[in-house]
Order: structure tokens, then sequence, then C-alpha cells
């Protein structure tokens, strides 16, 4: 706690420096503003301080918050110039972005956040993970972004670290409005491109059916019952009244291996810049006295390459075992939304939208590698090639209603609800989801190698003699959710007491079927001139149709790698919002849930009785059910004043929530993660994690628009569900959900704004914001865990410190604004060893962007970024040694907005 107490302490002088200023009875921004009031730039007042007071608002919706919220809104995360919603929620204290994708909050790894859209339970597009990768929804979408650190009772209370809501473009009301962007972009890591015959819509991030499995090979395991070797084949004519013969076997298995797609030679691709367009247009109309409707529609399209080059070695011998690859990425990502909402009265809205995001990537790798078989300085290596097209796609249809029983509602009503007291509230919504990850193809070929042993440059290749040396692997997985319920909320005042009563419900519900299937291609016999030339020659049709060469297609792996799931959970609460006398508030309610979950195994290859598809014995569906039902209670106290600031208030949070497994972690059955290769073993006998909450939050918010917060949190977790490291044969890699012993949490959050215009005049239109977390983290790993080196360690994910700053400029004439922002954490485990082995930790990356923005006219916009400025490298070490190595590169971005 060292580091949380140091920066505590700093804090203090922040706010000796904000104080001062607070009581000034008009800053010198106001000052200026109001002396160009009668000038002819009336106009260029509205937009003053475009940046710092977007920057200023963050902090300032927390007043009304009845909980620890942190929120950003679509002005900031424009200025800030982050294109995903992943991107954006690294600048919120205590969160750090872990592959791009995942957000951790307060050093708890992803499983330990939720995620919702407009408050609705949503599906997730991610392979190996129920919680969603925040990749996948361009900021461009967004207009807040929440992430709620303390547990109140109307939220979901599977969570521990923080709960992320998406809110998109709500009610279109802001008359005739029109908006059309186009803008390209620049990497350097965008060279060096390698790619392949792909599809004729790749452009539109589909595939055209040629990665599909062929239907030849899913009517030939209907067929042949589950299998297309050729003994199975032999089997299947022979249950035939004609019988058949092992020769037309092997030509009917050769048919199965050429009706693959095989035309995987690479090819060079050119280096096209980055290409981002995308448009909004909506209206609202007067429709009857008192009735407005409004319709807003919005479309984006985007296209980039990029070519990472990765480093992974052995930690106790880097020069003799290791790995590079070089992989390129070309990515389409495409959006669409539309929104229809109704107003009457001002006192009731109905809002009705849907969101369409799809997200492609088409990758090819090249990977040169060393094991302890064929070390480099042995002469020999292995080299393999990988092609695979991913689509994520989310369908979002979604019905919201707010109702407000104000003075014209009870007008209308004629005294029916005139005892209900005024300014009720009625909150509804539904919301039906779907989201999909289809990978029609993912090859992977395995060649052997001949290198320089001095420097491990490859000399020749030849396709392993392996009866699996192309692996093709086809991948679907398909989430549908429900999800629905109501809030509602009863305000009754009395003198200088203020009291809300809150109650709601919510159902969700979510299915889930993942189906993978996998086959391999290769020969044990063919000679060597068949297995050299390259992937074209030796994938060519008349090398594999030569029955000579042996060429084999059979499928690989076991049915239990797909499976089918549902999850389903029913909540209601309650709570009671009491304020008085505008200075204390309290807070306090609980929270049921009643959770239950199913996940079975499901044999894609299953076609007899013997080899059912789905199990049918009672032992193995009775443990593939999980159910639990719990009440979770929250409290928070509030005190408000004017102590230092205009508003100060002091906020104290106590609650308890938990963390459930994942679909199907609580199988007794392992799977190979698609992405990781990594063996992956479910254990029945994980429980859910029981969390303590304590959060203790200082808020001071100045008169001249400055903030500052300080928050001090702790947090203990019970059984915490993690994965650790368990014995696997030969150099395979395997992990095993197990609970560990208990995870501690303890730290502090500074965040604040701080205009710079008490340095000087010059420095007016300049301000500071930032935050920074200073925590100390520790998980007991418990006997659970398999021989652990290090039973106590840091939480996975978990940083010492997150460090997010910026300095915002805001011209004088409101025609420009820019920032630089700093982002840095400090290093964080990312893989606990085994048996001795090291822990590995991904060590500080320093984040340095750069956005410009240019407004020529009222209509006018635009927007240069710049990212990465420090061309940093992402590296993990285990003791010392760099085991793994990837630069993202610098990159560029230009764009040209007109709107009205």
């Amino acid at each position: 706690m060292q580091r949380s107490l140091k920066g505590l302490a700093a804090s203090v002088v922040m706010l000796s420096v904000l104080a001062p200023h607070a009581s000034a009875e008009q800053v010198p921004g106001e000052t200026q503003e109001m002396a160009r009031a009668d000038s002819t730039t009336m106009e260029e007042t509205v937009v003053l301080g475009r940046l710092q007071s977007a920057a200023q608002s963050l902090l300032q919706d927390r007043i009304e918050d009845d909980a620890l919220v942190d929120s950003l809104d679509s002005e900031t995360i424009s200025r800030m110039g982050d294109s995903t919603v992943a991107a954006s929620l690294r600048r919120v204290s205590g969160l750090t972005l872990v592959g791009e994708k995942f957000v951790y909050v307060r050093g708890l790894g992803e499983r330990y956040s939720s995620t919702s859209l407009n408050g609705a339970f949503i599906p997730s597009p991610d392979l190996t993970r129920n919680v969603i990768p925040l990749d996948v929804f361009p900021s461009s979408i967004v207009s807040a972004l929440s992430v709620q650190k303390t547990f109140a009772p109307d939220i979901s209370a599977n969570y521990a670290g923080g709960a992320v809501d998406i809110s998109t473009t709500p009610f279109p009301d802001q008359g005739l409005n029109f908006s059309a962007e186009i803008g390209g972009g620049w990497n350097s890591e965008a060279d060096n491109l390698n790619s392949y015959a792909g599809g004729s819509d790749d452009k539109w991030g589909t595939d055209d059916g040629t990665r599909q499995l062929p239907s030849q090979i899913l009517q030939g395991l209907q067929a042949y019952q589950g299998s297309i070797g050729v003994q199975s084949i032999l089997a299947g004519l022979n249950r035939t009244a004609g019988g058949g013969s092992a020769a037309e076997a092997v030509a009917i298995n050769n048919g199965y291996a050429l009706a693959l797609n095989r035309d995987m030679a690479l090819t060079s691709a050119s280096s096209t810049p980055d290409f981002d367009s995308r448009f909004t247009l909506g209206n609202t109309y007067d429709l009857a006295e008192g009735l407005e409707g409004g319709v807003q529609l919005s479309g984006a399209y985007a296209t980039k390459w990029r070519n990472k080059e990765r480093y992974q070695a052995i930690f106790s011998i880097p020069d003799e075992q290791f790995e590079n690859e070089s992989q390129t990425t070309y990515s389409v990502d495409m959006t669409a939304t539309a929104t229809l909402g109704l107003r009457y009265m001002d006192e009731h809205e109905l809002t009705v939208a849907s969101l369409l995001l799809r997200n492609s990537d088409d990758e090819v790798a090249i990977s040169d590698f060393h094991n302890e078989n064929r070390q480099v300085s042995s002469g020999l290596g292995f080299r393999s090639y990988r092609m695979e097209f991913e689509q994520r796609e989310m369908l979002v249809n979604q019905i919201n209603g707010e109702h407000l029983l104000g003075f014209n509602t009870k007008a209308l009503l004629r005294g029916w609800f005139d005892w209900v007291p005024s300014d009720a509230q009625l909150k509804w919504f539904y919301s039906d989801a779907s989201a999909s990850s289809d990978i029609p193809n993912r090859v992977n070929m395995a060649f052997d190698t001949v290198v320089n042993p001095l420097t491990a440059v490859v000399q020749s290749e030849t396709l392993k003699r392996d009866s699996s040396a192309v692996d093709y692997r086809f991948t679907a997985l398909e989430d549908a959710v429900e999800s629905y319920g109501w809030k509602a909320e009863i305000p009754f005042a009395q003198g200088r007491n203020e009291l809300n009563i809150k109650f709601g419900y919510q159902h969700d519900r979510k299915l889930r079927n993942y189906a993978q299937r996998e086959f391999g291609l290769g020969s044990v016999s063919a000679p060597d001139a068949a297995l050299n030339g390259g992937i074209a020659a030796v994938l060519s049709d008349t090398n594999i149709a030569t029955l000579a060469n042996g060429f084999r297609v059979q499928e690989q792996g076991s049915g239990s790698r797909s499976y089918l799931a549902a999850t389903m959970v029913d909540a209601s609460y309650g709570m009671l919002d009491w304020t008085y006398d505008d200075s204390w508030r309290i807070t306090a309610g609980a929270r049921y849930e009643d959770y239950r979950q199913v996940a079975l195994p499901w044999n894609v290859f299953g076609y007899t009785v013997d080899q059912p598809q789905l199990p049918t014995d009672s032992a193995t569906l009775s443990a593939a059910a999980f159910a639990n039902d719990d009440y979770f209670p929250s409290v928070a106290l509030v005190y408000m004043s004017d102590w230092l600031a205009e508003t100060f208030q002091l906020r104290l949070s106590i609650s308890e929530t938990a963390i459930r497994p994942d679909l199907r972690e609580v199988t007794d059955a392992s799977y190979q993660d698609p992405v990781t290769n990594e063996l992956v073993n479910g254990n029945p006998d994980v429980v859910p994690s029981s969390v303590e909450n304590i959060d203790l939050r200082a808020e001071w918010f100045f008169a001249n628009g400055n903030n500052l917060t300080i928050s001090l949190f702790n947090k203990k977790i019970a059984d915490p569900i993690e994965y650790f490291e368990s014995p696997a044969s030969d150099t395979n890699t395997a992990r095993t959900i197990v609970n560990a012993a208990q995870t501690k949490i303890q730290g502090v959050e500074i965040d604040g704004v701080l205009a710079l215009g008490f340095i000087g005049g010059w420095a007016e239109r300049y301000f500071v914001q930032g935050n920074a977390t200073f925590q100390d983290t520790e998980t007991v790993a418990g006997a659970n865990a398999d021989s652990p080196t290090n039973n106590v360690r840091p939480a996975t994910g978990a940083s010492d410190y997150v460090v997010n700053m910026m300095l915002g400029f805001d011209s004088m004439d409101g025609r420009h604004a820019a920032n630089v922002l700093y982002n840095v954490f400090g290093e964080r485990l990312y893989v606990a060893g085994r048996l001795g082995a090291p822990d590995g930790y991904e060590q500080p990356f320093h984040s340095l962007d750069l956005n410009y923005s240019f407004y020529p006219t009222d209509n006018w916009t635009v927007k240069l970024k710049v990212q990465n400025l420090l061309d940093e490298t992402v590296e993990i070490e285990r003791a010392g040694v760099v085991t793994f190595a990837e630069n993202p590169g610098m990159a560029v971005a230009l764009k040209v907005k007109y709107d009205f």
C-alpha cells in the first residue's frame, strides 16, 4: 500500500492547487466570453471550450448518481480519437485494456466485469468467453459509456470489478440532421503483407461459401456414421448389399480430400491505406398536439490491413527454442443502426432501435519455430502456415419505454391516479439479440524446415509426413439472448426529507450452440517429391489425386469439443433512497437472483446409438446442470456540503456480489481453445465466487469547473475462479478451471480536471485531465491449484499502478482543439508458472497519442489522430527473459466530416 499512500498524499497537494481558485467569483474564461458578447462572433462562445467542457462534464455527472459511476460521453470519446469502446474505456480510472478487447477493472480479469447495452443483457460473439469483447463496438454508435464500480440492487450482481453499460443514440430530438465522414489512415506495421485467394465477398466481411465445409463431406459423415476415414468408408460399403473394395473406399476418401478448399498459395498484398466512412441522417416531426416523433439512421464501413511480427521463447533457453511469427490481417467493420421514437407531452417516451455489427478478420500467418525436438543449433526446425477467416456479427433489436406521472399525465387521466405521488416513473425494456462467430475454415499446414543454425533463416521446407499435416477446422458459434424487465420509482417529499422507493424485475435468457469439426489431410507414405515445392504444388489437384502419393482425409479430435448451453436469470430488487436536508443521502436495498445453467457436450460426429450426439445417462445430465440463487445487499451513505468547493460529496458504499462460472466451465469435459490451441479442462466442482466490496469516495466540484475525486477501495473475493496450468503430454499446454483460495485488492484512485488559466493568460485555453490508480493485489492459489510455483502472487492482469493523463487545448475562436493523451500501466501478471517455472509478466506499455480537430466552419470538421507515438512494443518477461514481443506499430488517421 506504499504506492496507495503516496497517491493519497499527491491528491492532497492537488487539492491545495485547485481550492484557491474555486472561490473566484468569475473565472478568466467567463470574463472573456462576456467581453465578446456584444461582438459579431457571438456564436463562437457556443463552441469555446469544446474539449474542456466535455472533460469537466464527465465528473459533473457523478453528482446525481446514487452509486460510484465513471462516465464518458460521445463528445469526449470523439475528442479522444478512440475508434472502439474498448479503447475508450482505458481512459477511465482503474481500467486497463488487455488484448485490445477486454477491460480489466481494478486488477480483476474480464470475467469479473459485465457488459450491457442500454441496460439489457446481450450475447457474446467470442469463441472462448462468455464476456463480450468490447472491440466489436465502434465508438461512433455510442452516446455514453458508464462504468459502475459499486453494486446497486438495480443492476446485475454478477460482477466484482465494474459493470459497463453502453448507451446508444437515444430518442432523436435534434430536428433535421445529417452528417457524412470519410477518412484514411496508415500504420507503420502495414507492410510485408501476405494474402491468398479468398472469396468474392471478402470486402463485405463475409465468406461467399469458398471456405465452407463441403457438402460432400457432410453427406459422407452421415452415410458412414460419423467418420470418413478409409476403414469407416469400407465398413459402410460392406453394410450395403453389394459390398465394396478397399480401392473403392480409397477413391471415395480421395474425393473428399479434393473437395476441400486447397487454393492456399501465398501472394504478396499491396499496402493500401486504412479506409473509414460513416453517415447519419435523422429528423423529428410534430405529429399532433403534444406528440412528436423522430427517426435516426446511421451506417459505417471501414477496412484496414495490418502486419504483426511476434516473438515467443522458452525462458530457460531462449536462443535455442523460440518462435517468430509474421501475421497479416485484413479487417472489415460494418455498422448499421436505426432508431424510431415517440414522445408525448414530454412525459412519455417510446424508442425502438436496431443495431447490426459485423467485424471480420482474414488472417495469414507464417510461423518459424524451434522446440526441444529441433533446436536451432541442429539446423532443423518447423514452419506452419495458417489461414483463418473469422466473421463476428451481432444483431440487437430493442424497445424501451419511459413514463413519468407528471402534471400533464394526471390531467389527462382526470384524477384516476391522483393518489400516486407526482413524478413517479416507470421504465421498461425488451431486447432480442443474437450473436455469431463463424470461422468457415481455419487451415494450418505443418512443414519441416532446414535452417541456417547461426541465423535461423529457412533454407528449405517439406510438408510434414503426417496424416494430419494439413489441419482443417470449421467452427461456428451462435448465441441468442432474450432480456426484458422494468424499473419503477415512487418519490415522496415532506419538509427537508425526500424519499424514493425503487423496485423492479429483470429476466435474462441465453442459448448457445458451439460446433467445431476438424479434419486432417496428409500422407505418411508419399515420396519426397510429393511433399516438396511449396503450398501450391503440394496441395495441387494433381498431387492430391495421385493415389500413389497416399493423401487421405480423416476427422480429428472428439465430438466433445462442441457443446450446447443455456443460462437463465430471474432477478427482482427493492431499494430505498432517502435524502435529508440536501446534506445526507442513504441508499439501501437488496437484489434476489435465481440463476440456472446447463451445458452439454455435443458429439457432432455421433451418428449411432453407441455414439449419440447428446448424452443420455442420468449422471452426465445431472452434472451438466448448475443452479444458484442468493440475495445481494447494498448500502450507500453520501454526505454533501460545500467544504472546500462549491459542491463536496463523500460516499461510502458496502455491498456483496458474486461471480459465476462460465458456460462450459462446470462440465466434466475437455476441449481445445480455438485461439490458443491449449487444452482446457472443465471442472464440475467449481462454485461461484463471493465478493465483499467496500468503497469510499470524496469528490470536490469547484465553481470554475475543476474537479477532484479520491477513491479508496477494498475487495475480498472468496473462491475466485481462475485458470491454472495442469499436466499435459509432450509439448502441449493445458489449463484447468479451479477455485483459488482467495483474492484481496486494495487501492486508491485519483481523478480530476484542472484548468490552467491560473498559470497566466497564455494558459487560459489549456487544461489537464487525468486519473491514476495505485493498488495492491494478492491471490492465494490454495489446494485446488496443481503445483503452482508461487502459492501467493498478484491477481492475474493486475497492475500496481495505472496512469491516464490528457493535456487539452481549446483555441480562443473555437476553431481548433487538440489533446495529448498518455496511458501507462505497471507490470501485470500474464501467466502463473508451474513446477518451478517463473511467472510471466507483461511489461509497462507507454501509450502516447495525439488528436487535433479543426473546425473551419460550423459544418465542417477535420480530425487528425496519431497513436503510439513512442512506437512501443508489447513484451512479456519470465525471470527477466523476454518470452513474447509484438509491435502494434504507430498509426496515423485523417478524417473529414460534414454535418448540419
